[in-house]
């Protein structure tokens, strides 16, 4: 179905009024109906030949084209050109077509879901396009939100509704929405929804996701409204029965839509620099033409003329000047294989296969998911060589999502590290032993640890335990629920909290239901109810959350946690100072093996004390103005003077290989950064596992201010701190135009590798402000000195804004990497755009130009499949330009022997099939095979990626030189044999000065020397090139032969006029001598060159490839004593501990927003779940679904252990001898160390 209402001009006010169509048709709003497809079935042949007929070589050839169809002109057949045309725009069209019709395939399925909607007095179930602004609809549990609505009622009795915005932001954790009290009442009462009529006036259209404005008008009340009361498209309801709402954005209205961006047609850099080099070949042919012309115009004035009474000109040759004009366009197409339509052939069908070799690629295969590497498109595998900045997410691109309780300290006493009879601390794996909780029923057979002594501890009712895991259980803001099959799981704002809760289930203390003010926790199998005083609340400015309970013995408790620099300010003086420096040690311990820390501290309250305090915290929970510092000031008033308890230690598991994978990229000169919605600590911390920020960093600037002069300031103030160390770096100030900004940026990265580094952290507010024109500059200034940059709490869009601004500022190629919807944005804003397929649906692999399982193939699929693509690419086009210049150009320097008559050294069957049949073949092997160092050296060496950075592989100088190489090429050619036989004849007396057999040796001549000059460039020999190098040899004179037979003569004379033209010719041992001459003339002073360069200028490829070589011949002489002592070693290597890394502490990451405390103690969340009797319990389940423990799967690497050069086969099978890519696979469980050794042994 089309669209409600027509299209209209952007609004600045929306008003909508509720059950009224025909009042908000007027407005003529958007429909909910998304397109993101490009064609329709009418538009698909003439938009598509419309975008494909803007690359400049496509519209070259179609000019062409039409001029061979003018007899007058052409002494070609334009069947030449018109099949290969054909071929080129019929398989980007299918491609084109294929792609189109999956995202017409997403677009149907999101539109064509189903939801509840008010119409006509009953809801019915109508299709998602079909709803529109101003309708009432009714979402259930687990169902995604049809549109951007104002939530009136949910099924909880305080109107709480409960979502989940992982397609939006990234984050899994639940986030709540309250209705208005006055709109909640009416429930889902159908006759009084039918009655409802607000009027709403709110803010119009806009992609900010954290900001809602405006009012409703109800009942003779107003009412205001804020993005607490939204539910934005995208977001999905979580463990609420129903809710209902009115629809304010839809479709492309949408804050989800509107922050995912335009699709945009991306084109590589060499596909840009070919479009220039083909407008300059053009003009190169232009004036060969010309010449030519004029040329024509003179001999016809001065020669031809006279032979016009033998032979006159055609009818339609008036004059001289008629003459040359014709024979412009005649040399415009004999001369236009200067740039063949094959070349764009072959560019496709290499890109094709390159795209193929990634598909098949073992070692990019995520088993555990059953998901291959995928290259959803062809056209951009060499830009893949060319990356320099990288933009990551976080939440499930570089971690898995998944808190685990690991380590804690009690005490002063550490729990969770294991050591051996030695003292020599060790790396517990699959199987080392779990500890023994079957003392308890609630405990989860998931939950992993290791150290017994925390267990028999709990056992024995020891106090500093008990009040350790009494402070987890209670003070958190977790919402218990009771599953359909009696299980208890937990729903957590933050999934820190969540595995914190969960330990202290599995230790005993099971937290099992709260109202708003009282919390159950059945402590080592006693139920103990505990009245809730206060909780107050974690924000980013107190690092700290604390409730007040009272037991049921009356003793008034305030529990206390957070990050260590705020905790260990408020203890208590000179109390427990040993355990405090025990505790803190413990916590270096911890934040060196990357875990994120949290303090634990208690105090005992007397209830006089209380009971004052009480009194002005109430006075602060009604204050109308500086609520906030009041609340902050009380706050502070009773977190003082506790007792530190211990601190705990939660690994956020990053994905397999992250932190290894982000260091070789960054030796690779890519700067890696990371653009998360999540919170400033948690990306901190983050930055810190993934050895991103590091201790060995000279400074790391946090800019979270709020105001426009406040970001200046601090962008200012860290540059001046960069200024004063970097001397050298004091022409910084004062940069103004783009071209002294690019300048001063590149000055900056040079320090930077030199000197100290530095890392920028920056919130969304600040970066709204950074991003103004009158601030870009600066602020990416400021990111270019930095190695390490993190961009927290940013919107959709302004991931792609901080994408477009480097695109904007600096030559460089970006690739961004995601896996939800929220990073579609900025996907498709950079040049490559990277999905995985991850937690958070599809939609980010869908905008996707590459999709893998882990964010770990990233590396692969840069400094392995890129640089090879890119390597491939660039000597295929630097070879192409310079055989076909060599070929075309001889016909220019025949045209001064021919009288300019457009006439063809070669036969015409020659010209069809040089650049499809005895050509092209070598070369497409070169793009496809070529290797010149297998995949583990380019991982091992990732400097050998700069050169793909500096394009260097291919660019205008190199074009030049190639054309240069075959202008000389073709003057050998062809001035060699017009001197060995202009004047010749054959040995038997024959006659061999004719034209038919000079091109015949010229055609033998060029057909050898290229082809053997594709052997010289060729490093990487297989069976395949070995078949064409020299079979497009052999190909070339059975073809001579056949072609020029007499049988095929007689058969057809006109068609093939050179009868027994080759059998002369190479009857006569002046050819071969000829052939021999030119053969050496033009092959032995490139490779003389070539051996020259190698040897005394060796590049840093060559130097890595003389090891690869040296390292192969070390390999063979290997007895098989030594391979046996090699083997010993890596078995010693591989029972070597880890090491933890030396970083600062991390902080303790609470909920991304305020928690739920307020709504708790207030009342307005329901605690009662619906499925739980008002005064049971829940069954006890040895099982949970909240906390998914999985084990790691480890990979034995070694980065000294070099494998066997070798490539991708035609069906994707890496063959490589190397252990670190032989011993593991991703996709399977981790063999036994004695099953590898045998296996090496073999």
């Amino acid at each position: 179905m089309g669209d409600c209402f027509p299209e209209k001009v952007p609004e600045e006010t929306r008003y909508i009024t509720a059950n009224d169509p025909e009042y908000n048709a007027q407005f003529n709003y958007k429909k909910n109906k998304i397109i993101t497809s490009r064609y329709t079935v009418l538009t698909f042949l003439p938009l598509n030949l419309f975008q494909q007929f803007q690359r400049v070589a496509n519209a070259y050839f179609l000019m062409l084209l039409i001029l061979q169809l003018i007899p007058a002109i052409s002494s070609l057949s334009p069947i030449t050109t018109i099949i290969p045309l054909v071929v080129v725009l019929s398989v980007t069209a299918v491609k084109d077509a294929v792609d189109d019709f999956h995202r017409h395939q997403s677009d149907d399925e999101i539109n064509n879901r189903k939801t509840l909607t008010l119409r006509n007095g009953k809801l019915e179930e109508v299709k998602w396009m079909d709803s529109c602004v101003g309708d009432l609809v009714k979402l259930e549990n687990n169902q995604f939100v049809t549109a951007d609505i104002l939530l009136l009622s949910s099924s909880d009795e305080n109107n709480l509704v409960y979502i989940e915005t992982a397609e939006l932001d990234g984050e899994t954790n639940l986030k709540v929405k309250q209705a208005i009290p006055d709109t909640g009442m009416i429930g889902d009462d159908i006759r009084e929804l039918s009655k409802f009529n607000g009027e709403i006036t709110c803010e119009s259209p806009n992609e900010i996701l954290h900001k809602f404005g405006g009012k409703m008008q109800w009942n003779d009340q107003e009412y205001p409204l804020d993005n607490e009361k939204i539910l934005l498209r995208g977001c999905r309801v979580r463990n609420t029965d129903w809710c209902i709402g009115i629809v304010i954005f839809a479709g492309p209205d949408t804050k989800l839509m509107m922050n995912t961006g335009k699709t945009i047609l991306k084109r590589t850099s060499i596909d840009r620099l070919m479009n220039t080099l083909v407008w300059m070949i053009f003009g190169f042919l232009l004036t060969l033409a010309t010449t030519c012309a004029i040329g024509n115009t003179i001999w016809e004035s001065q020669i031809g003329i006279k032979f016009t009474l033998y032979q006159p000109w055609e009818d339609y040759i008036t004059n001289i000047y008629m003459s040359g004009f014709l024979a412009f366009w005649s040399y415009i197409i004999i001369l236009n294989t200067v740039v063949p339509i094959s070349l764009y052939v072959s560019v496709e069908v290499i890109r094709l296969m390159q795209s193929w070799f990634i598909d098949w690629d073992r070692q990019m295969y995520y088993g555990k998911k059953d998901l291959p590497a995928h290259a959803r498109t062809t056209t951009l595998n060499e830009e893949l060589g060319q990356i320099e900045y990288i933009f990551s997410d976080k939440t499930g691109t570089l971690t898995q999502n998944v808190m685990v309780f690991k380590k804690c300290s009690i005490n002063g006493k550490s729990y969770g590290s294991l050591y051996d009879n030695q003292g020599n601390r060790i790396q517990p794996d699959e199987t080392t032993p779990i500890v023994d909780l079957s003392f308890n029923s609630y405990y989860e057979r998931k939950f992993v640890f290791h150290d017994q002594d925390l267990v028999d501890k709990m056992r024995s009712d020891d106090e500093h335990c008990h009040n350790f895991f009494r402070l987890v259980a209670l003070c958190h803001t977790v919402m218990p629920e009771i599953k359909e099959d009696e299980s208890l799981v937990y729903q957590a704002q933050s999934p820190d909290e969540n595995a914190l809760v969960s330990a202290a289930r599995n230790f005993g203390f099971v937290f099992v239901s709260r109202t708003f003010n009282t919390i159950t926790v059945k402590e080592m199998g006693n139920d103990v109810e505990y009245e809730v005083l206060a909780i107050l609340d974690f924000d980013n400015v107190r690092k700290r959350m604390s409730v007040i309970v009272r037991s049921p013995d009356g003793q008034i408790t305030l529990f206390c946690k957070g990050a260590d620099s705020v905790i260990y300010e408020r203890l208590k003086a000179d109390e427990n100072a040993e355990m405090n420096d025990l505790t803190s040690e413990h916590l270096e311990d911890f934040a060196t093996d990357g875990l994120r820390t949290l303090c634990l501290a208690m105090k005992k309250l007397d209830p006089e004390v209380y009971d004052v305090w009480k009194i002005r915290h109430q006075e602060a929970l009604t204050a109308i103005d500086d609520r906030d510092d009041m609340l902050a000031a009380v706050y502070e008033e009773i977190e003082r003077d506790m007792t530190l308890l211990g601190a705990t230690a939660i690994e956020d598991k990053l994905q397999d290989g992250v932190p290894e994978t982000i260091a070789n990229l960054t030796r690779a000169n890519i700067k890696i950064w990371v653009l998360t919605g999540d919170k400033q600590e948690t990306a901190i911390n983050i930055g810190y596992s993934c050895n991103m920020l590091t201790e060995d960093m000279k400074d790391v600037f946090v800019i979270s201010t709020g105001s426009l002069e406040e970001v200046r300031e601090s962008i200012e103030s860290a540059l001046s701190d960069i200024r004063d160390t970097s001397a050298n770096q004091n022409d910084v100030q004062g940069t103004t135009s783009t071209e002294e900004f690019v300048s001063v940026s590149n000055s900056a990265n040079t320090m930077l590798n030199e000197d100290a580094k530095y890392g920028l952290v920056i919130n969304g507010y600040s970066l709204a402000h950074a991003l103004l024109p009158e601030l870009e500059e600066l602020f990416l200034e400021l990111a270019t000195f930095c190695s390490t940059v993190i961009c927290c709490r940013v919107t959709p869009l302004q991931k792609a804004q901080v994408v477009e601004l480097v695109k904007k500022y600096k030559s460089a190629v970006t690739l961004s990497i995601g896996d939800g919807a929220n990073d579609v944005s900025m996907i498709k804003a950079a040049h490559i755009g990277v999905g995985i397929s991850g937690e958070e649906g599809t939609q980010a692999v869908l905008s996707s130009d590459f999709s893998f399982g882990q964010f770990r193939y990233l590396e692969r699929l840069l400094l392995v499949h890129g640089r090879w693509s890119y390597m491939r690419m660039c000597k295929f086009l630097g070879y192409f330009f310079y055989k076909n210049f060599a070929f075309t150009l001889v016909h220019f320097w025949y045209a001064f022997f021919c009288g300019f008559q457009a006439q063809t050294v070669y036969d015409e069957k020659f010209v069809a099939s040089y650049n499809v049949i005895y050509s092209s073949f070598p070369i497409i092997c070169i793009g496809l095979f070529e290797q010149d160092l297998n995949d583990a050296y380019c991982i091992r060496f990732p400097k050998l990626y700069l050169p793909g950075q500096k394009n260097e592989g291919f660019n205008k100088k190199i074009f030049f030189l190639s054309i240069v190489r075959g202008i000389l090429t073709s003057l050998v050619l062809f001035f060699f044999t017009y001197g060995a036989f202009h004047t010749n004849s054959a040995t038997d007396g024959a006659d061999i000065t004719n034209v038919q057999s000079v091109g015949t040796v010229i055609a033998t001549s060029l057909i050898i020397i290229v082809n053997l000059k594709v052997g010289m460039d060729t490093q990487y020999w297989t069976p395949i090139n070995h078949f064409f190098v020299w079979g497009s040899i052999a190909i070339f004179f059975v073809m001579s032969f056949a072609l020029y037979s007499d049988g095929l003569f007689y058969l057809s004379p006109e068609t093939f006029p050179y009868i027994g033209a080759a059998r002369n010719t190479m009857n006569d041992g002046n050819m071969w001598f000829t052939v021999l001459l030119t053969t050496t003339v033009c092959v032995l002073p490139e490779l003389a060159i070539k051996l020259f360069y190698e040897m005394l200028y060796p590049s840093y490829n060559e130097e890595i490839l003389k090891k690869q070589v040296k390292d192969r011949k070390l390999r063979k002489k290997k007895t098989k004593s030594s391979t046996l002592s090699e083997l010993a070693k890596f078995k010693d290597h591989f029972l070597i501990k880890r090491k933890g890394s030396n970083r600062p502490r991390s902080g303790y990451a609470f909920s991304h927003e305020k928690g739920f405390g307020d709504l708790i103690t207030t009342g307005r969340m329901s605690m009662r779940n619906k499925s739980q009797s008002a005064h049971g319990t829940p069954k006890s389940e040895n099982r949970s679904e909240h906390i998914p423990v999985t084990e790691e799967l480890h990979e034995a690497t070694n980065a000294e252990n070099i494998p066997k050069n070798g490539d991708i086969t035609q069906k994707g099978v890496q063959n490589s001898d190397s252990y670190h890519t032989a011993v593991s696979d991703s996709n399977k469980k981790q063999e036994h160390p004695t099953e590898t050794y045998r296996k090496l042994a073999e």
